[in-house]
């Protein structure tokens, strides 16, 4: 491992940056034209890219479908009814919700692992606050993978019921050439493969392995296993999306009688904790899992 080896957080205008090893691995996005925080690009060990570019940036054939899909996110599209998911500025939805910036309360680099602590604050269409967000990320160093994990911390000001929706929450938008549609492969703990058999089922973890540059590498997403009804129901597409979502039972049930809703009394919280780990192919991410804590 290089002698410099570490974590250094560096903040910017509108964004802060992470770099691992003293190579560049993602930027936070947090400006004020920011309609929701996230991480973009994020990169293998080696440099990579795994998710996709698009609406951040402009590649020739890439595709263009689901704007709102930017990197690494955690949002929900029935927030008291408001739209905190697909929540792009020219978005034809009228009830769009916002995830403003309240501060940066502190980030910090080191050998081992880097951190960034935030205050957002989530508003109606008229502004009107309806959740403070703290959010803890680290950044860890690691020879082969790039591992991250979330803490997020919902407290409601006012009433919040966050509605039965697939359209939600913790979620990454992989590179075109990792996607199911692409050769790519998605596969759970219990061993289902594919979106038929991972979409809308309860695993404590998704692995999404596909091409990037001639290279067979991984996407995980795990979830806590103390998180609200753990373990999670999957939003898991063939085009490249996945996401972590407890409340989109109707959806994924093909019930309407169900009802994954899920309200939280002013003053009370509700946490969310994930590890996404970044991974040559071939890595055992049940073993992984186990270690999370």
């Amino acid at each position: 491992m290089p002698l410099c080896a570490e974590v250094k957080i560096t903040r910017d205008t509108g964004r802060i940056d992470v770099a691992i090893d003293g190579k560049p691995f993602t930027s936070f996005f947090i400006g004020p034209d920011v309609t929701k925080p996230y991480l973009h690009p994020l990169r293998t060990a080696d440099g990579k890219i795994v998710t996709r570019h698009f609406p951040m940036e402009m590649v020739e054939g890439e595709s263009r479908d689901h704007p709102h899909h930017r990197g690494l996110y955690f949002a929900h599209g029935a927030v008291n009814g408001f739209d905190f998911w697909g929540s792009e500025p020219n978005s034809k939805t009228p009830k769009l919700g916002k995830i403003v910036l309240d501060r940066i309360v502190k980030t910090t680099s080191g050998k081992e692992k880097g951190t960034i602590d935030a205050v957002f604050t989530w508003k109606d269409t008229d502004g009107k606050p309806l959740l403070t967000e703290t959010r803890r990320m680290i950044f860890y160093d690691n020879p082969s993978d790039r591992v991250m994990d979330f803490d997020i911390v919902l407290k409601a000001i006012e009433k919040v019921t966050f509605g039965d929706t697939k359209e939600g929450t913790f979620a990454i938008r992989l590179a075109d050439s990792m996607s199911e549609k692409k050769g790519g492969a998605m596969t759970n703990a219990q061993g289902a493969s594919g979106m038929k058999n991972v979409w809308g089922k309860p695993s404590p973890w998704v692995d999404y392995v596909g091409n990037v540059d001639g290279e067979k590498v991984g996407v995980a997403i795990l979830d806590h296993p103390g998180n609200p009804k753990h373990p999670t129901y999957w939003h898991a597409r063939d085009y490249g999306l996945f996401a972590a979502n407890i409340f989109g039972e109707h959806d994924f049930f093909n019930d309407k009688a169900r009802n994954g809703s899920v309200t939280v009394e002013p003053g009370k919280e509700i946490r969310f904790r994930y590890r996404v780990i970044i991974h040559p192919s071939g890595e055992d991410i049940a073993k992984d899992y186990a270690a999370y804590k």
